[in-house]
């Protein structure tokens, strides 16, 4: 099979594809055999039909037809495959000159345009700087840390006050539209300032005790109402304050597996710790993008751009959304700059998925949709999704590859040490061995 490529810009490229009637006769013969399945001739059985039989029934033009929709998919794929065309989106095929319909002589000649990655030149990684925030752990961070743990554990003790922000109003809701009540809820626990109920409701609770009504104006969040203006009367049945433990031994006792509350403080530093490293990483990752594409010109085809954005708008129901498609277009476009970019970095770096790290990535997936492993990837297989999910495996391992070559330091100009996020040679050795151990496998049980 011939073909020609012809770069028709850096994001798109037209395939000239000759067929011999060689190379068409495995589909030519697939499709005597297909339509032998869906006639009925007196005198034989379907699928037993011989072609000259076929010829007379249907014509040798409903064959060629059939072979060529048939075989048109594995010709392109073989071209893209040959000329190691790295594609984006759906082609779009026009068949120039079809093979005679009479006895299928002569060449099949399809052109084929096609979006594909463009080549992209990867600046001077060891030029590159990024500056995070530092990851110094203060005495106010384990401070904030024990607070939240001893909130955890605190207790709700009722008072004889007004209330106030960061207290709890046992509450009494009543919602009326024109004078007739729409909703009603009774017995709400609700924390003054969490700002998770209705707006204005923390203004109209403030200073109220046990007892005392107020009415405010809201617009509904749920309901057949949803999203119209009521009149909210409130009604606070209890105030109530939540009562801390003291910060000791005992506490850490309870809190923790630690029998001190030195051991205890000891413990959240080092989680702090964790955290803001993985935070300057985070920083780190998002800095490298944004200096990258700054450096970098990535085209990208627009109609990946156009397809996606409207995908996602009418997802939302907002196509005629004009500010909103702006907002959408730019971060599409950005996404596809930065997933061309490290695919290109990957392909350079020769980065290489191990299954144990591509069904650790999957399982993280799962988690985040509230789905089983097992399901979640059926229903990736089933669309087609695994090598998606392979590449941005890849991309993630590329990002790390590169936050490796680069300067990272904080903004007190002190070296930043990302090695959680950067796989060791010695990790990529152990995967170059696995792979290699299974290629031996499956050769000796060939």
């Amino acid at each position: 099979m011939k073909t020609t490529v012809e770069k028709l810009s850096p994001t798109r490229v037209k395939l000239a594809i000759a067929v011999t009637p060689d190379e068409l006769k495995p589909s030519i013969d697939h499709a005597y055999g297909h339509i032998a399945e869906q006639i009925n001739v007196p005198g034989f059985r379907k699928g037993k039909i011989p072609p000259p039989i076929i010829d007379q029934r249907v014509g040798k033009g409903a064959v060629l037809e059939h072979a060529v929709n048939e075989g048109l998919d594995k010709f392109y794929r073989e071209a893209v495959t040959t000329e190691g065309i790295r594609t984006l989106g759906r082609p779009e095929a026009d068949i120039t000159e079809w093979p005679s319909d009479k006895d299928f002589s002569g060449d099949l000649l399809v052109t084929i345009e096609v979006d594909v990655r463009p080549e992209v030149e990867v600046p001077a990684l060891d030029e590159i700087t990024i500056e995070v925030e530092p990851a110094a752990v203060t005495d106010a961070d384990i401070d904030e840390e024990l607070e939240r743990l001893r909130t955890r554990f605190g207790t709700l003790v009722t008072v004889d006050r007004p209330a106030k922000t960061g207290d709890f109003a046992q509450i009494d809701l009543i919602a009326t539209i024109n004078g007739d009540e729409v909703d009603n809820a009774s017995g709400i626990s609700y924390e003054l300032g969490s700002g998770e109920l209705l707006e204005g409701i923390d203004e109209a609770l403030e200073s109220l005790t046990a007892g005392e009504t107020t009415t405010f104006s809201s617009d509904l969040l749920g309901g057949e109402h949803a999203g119209e203006t009521a009149e909210i009367t409130v009604t606070v049945t209890a105030v109530k304050e939540r009562e801390l433990p003291e910060a000791d031994d005992d506490f850490a006792q309870i809190a923790s597996e630690f029998d001190t509350i030195a051991e205890l403080r000891e413990s959240l530093t080092e989680q702090v710790e964790r955290q803001k490293a993985f935070g300057q990483g985070n920083e780190a990752r998002t800095k490298l993008v944004d200096a990258l594409l700054e450096k970098v010109d990535v085209p990208v085809p627009p109609k990946l751009i156009e397809d996606e954005v409207h995908r996602h708008l009418e997802g939302e129901g907002r196509l005629e959304d004009d500010a909103h498609r702006t907002e959408v277009t730019e971060s599409s476009e950005k996404t596809f700059k930065t997933q061309i970019l490290f695919d290109q970095i990957a392909e350079t770096e020769k980065v290489q998925v191990s299954q144990e790290e591509l069904t650790s990535y999957l399982i993280q997936g799962a988690a985040q949709y509230g789905m089983e492993p097992g399901e979640f990837i059926k229903v990736l297989d089933e669309n087609g999704q695994i090598p998606q999910m392979m590449g941005e495996v890849a991309r993630n391992k590329a990002i790390a590859i590169t936050l490796g070559k680069v300067t990272v330091v904080d903004t007190d100009g002190k070296p930043v040490d990302l090695s959680g996020f950067i796989p060791s040679d010695d990790d990529e050795i152990d995967e170059s061995e696995d792979a290699a151990a299974d290629a031996d496998d499956e050769s000796a049980s060939k």
